[in-house]
């Protein structure tokens, strides 16, 4: 199929979003501490932008014609990003979000790459405008971290 090498990567794009998505939801759940209230609000921001591109990454995969995976197995049997199990302090919870957030954009500057050698332009620039923001998330958090 037409493709398929820029389906398998929105795909497992796909997956690590879901991982990350769910991440931050156990954050936002579960963040205890004196930053409680700064990182419970910033969590949910997080989450709600991640669902919307969830969203768009599962819709580029159908433009293209191609099937968005979509069951909790296939996203652990695909994805790279780790589940967060049992996070409750902030500094914690940044220090994984980061690691994730670092590991999408790299992923997605690899995946924009492909795209465009492959005249995929749409789908180069939907990846390219995802980094460009989470290029800034990722100084953001980076600097709450020091």
């Amino acid at each position: 199929m037409k493709n398929q090498h820029i389906a398998d990567g929105l795909n497992k794009l796909l997956a690590n979003y879901q991982l990350y998505y769910q991440n931050l939801r156990g954050f936002h759940w579960n963040i205890q501490g004196k930053y409680f209230f700064e990182l419970h609000i910033k969590f949910e921001e997080l989450y709600n932008d991640s669902a919307i591109k969830i969203d768009e990454v599962a819709e580029r995969l159908l433009t293209i014609g191609h099937t968005p995976i979509h069951t909790f197995q296939d996203y652990l049997d695909t994805a790279s990003i780790a589940p967060a199990k049992g996070v409750h302090g902030g500094e914690q919870a940044v220090k994984t979000i980061v690691a994730n957030l670092t590991a999408l954009v790299n992923q997605q500057k690899e995946l924009r790459t492909q795209a465009e050698e492959s005249g995929d332009a749409a789908t180069g620039d939907m990846l390219a405008t995802f980094v460009e923001e989470q290029e800034k998330t990722l100084w953001m958090y980076n600097a709450w971290l020091k």
